[in-house]
């Protein structure tokens, strides 16, 4: 038996996107099992428990290797990257035993490993298994992660104080070097020089794999491709096999509401609804919770509105799931009852791919994580974006001036935004020309999506080409 072995950081959006991957795999190349290693998380990923266990039911050939537990004392770290860091950096001495059981009943035919789990690289080299990156972002910021050690190398300064626009092979705007990944702003932190090590590590690879389509990022590819990321040394193979996205009911999540929500969106005019959701870590301010609700108010528009609870002030428990949301002390008094006719909250979760994808659906603002992105991109659905965390504001650069599928939320540098600017984009989006625009790009891009995940299409080959090198290796 042959089997790909994957190994995804833990949060929501990786565990996804890695098992999409090897639904994919299986789909076209049925001969192999995919076994995925899971390092326990000891903080917030979102609620993968129960998608783990929906996969389990259904996708009898993908098997979850659990790995044991790393207990950290969560006060001690300044950031989620940082614990993620060190529970991986932990987990070394189990990946090493996991993949040696493997071994023993199966041939491992390759080693995917997500970009954060770029330490595991020297240890699937020892055991002489072929290793690939799996990279869950887009090919802009894996370009721009390529050339990381070349800005490293000719500048001195972090990121946050340059006050510069960088420019990086492949990527069409200048960069703010303020909207830089955020653990990667100040250089003397450990976040960034994991980041730093990782980048350097890519040249490595037996090759990268990219959760994007050909179409969608041509000229990151290219650039990518042709070495300029990574000039004067060597540049893997790029497949670039999305959009990886999870199906509907597949989710995982919980939370009131959710078939409710889908019954109200059934009531509403076609693309009349601006959805507005911010990821399993997207979290507000209760002052910036009251913001959002004004500025649909006045807006007009209908909506549906995922709302989580604000980040606790105890540091303890600062990296932990938020409780349920109070809707009543945390939105504007009376908000609810007023807006009943064209709004709905949703506590905590909502079925995405579904809502995206119902036909009353016309907007979304989004954090802009890369499973949304391309989860609207697919359903044809245009964005206002408003990033969050994360390399979320090199995507917003990305979408709004490069793809010219989302309207830019303008933030101000306190990270707040005014209830008038949440008005003024969501009518933007909504109402106007411009968004009409956006509309059709988006429109296009969605076919384009469908092309490539079909036979003949660019990442079915892409695909092709992955597997044939597992062969050779």
């Amino acid at each position: 038996m042959e089997t790909i072995v994957l190994y995804p950081a833990p949060g929501m959006g990786h565990l996804i996107s890695m098992v999409e991957l090897g639904k994919f795999i299986l789909h076209h190349h049925p001969s192999f099992s995919i076994t995925i290693l899971i390092v326990p998380p000891s903080f917030n990923t979102g609620s993968t428990t129960a998608y783990i266990r929906h996969i389990s039911a259904t996708v009898p050939s993908i098997t979850f290797h659990h790995l044991p537990a790393i207990s950290l004392d969560l006060d001690y770290f300044p950031s989620i990257e940082a614990v993620v860091f060190e529970v991986l950096n932990r987990s070394h001495p189990h990946v090493r035993r996991a993949l040696e059981t493997i071994s023993l009943s199966a041939t491992v035919s390759a080693f995917i490993i997500d970009f954060f789990c770029a330490h595991a690289l020297p240890i699937a080299a020892e055991l002489d298994i072929p290793t690939y990156y799996f990279f869950t972002s887009g090919a802009c910021v894996l370009g721009f992660l390529i050339y990381f050690p070349t800005i490293h190398n000719t500048t001195t300064k972090s990121f946050r104080d340059m006050s510069s626009l960088l420019h990086v092979p492949g990527i069409p705007p200048l960069i703010p070097s303020s909207d830089m990944i955020k653990p990667m702003l100040d250089r003397d932190t450990t976040e960034y020089e994991n980041l730093l090590n990782f980048a350097k590590n890519f040249p490595n690879s037996a090759g990268i794999i990219v959760n994007t389509f050909e179409s969608l990022e041509e000229k990151p590819l290219k650039a990518i491709r042709e070495g300029k990321c990574n000039p004067g040394g060597h540049t893997p193979p790029i497949f670039s096999v999305g959009p990886l996205l999870a199906s509907e009911g597949s989710q995982g999540g919980s939370g009131g509401g959710i078939h409710d929500c889908l019954n109200w969106l059934d009531k509403q005019p076609s693309k009349s609804v601006v959805y507005l959701c911010f990821g399993s870590l997207g979290l507000f301010s209760a002052a910036q919770l009251k913001e959002i609700a004004v500025g649909l108010e006045r807006s007009g528009q209908r909506f549906l509105w995922v709302v989580r609870s604000p980040p606790s002030d105890d540091k303890s428990k600062r990296f932990l799931p938020p409780p349920e949301p109070d809707l009543d002390s945390l939105l504007p008094a009376g908000f609810l009852d007023r807006t009943k006719d064209r709004g709905f909250v949703v506590k905590s979760w909502a079925p995405q791919v579904a809502v995206l994808n119902h036909e009353s659906i016309g907007g979304f603002v989004t954090h802009c994580g890369w499973n949304s992105v391309l989860e609207a991109v697919c359903a044809a659905v245009p964005m206002v974006a408003w990033p969050l965390y994360a390399e979320q504001k090199m995507n917003r650069l990305v979408l709004v001036e490069d793809m010219r599928v989302a309207l830019r939320m303008e933030v101000a540098e306190d990270d707040f935004v005014a209830a008038e600017e949440v008005e003024q984009r969501v009518r933007e989006l909504m109402e106007s020309e411009k968004g009409r625009e956006i509309r059709k790009v988006v429109e296009e891009k969605s076919v384009e999506a469908r092309a490539a995940m079909r036979e003949g299409g660019s990442s079915i080959a892409a695909l092709a080409k992955l597997v044939e090198s597992w062969k050779r290796a």
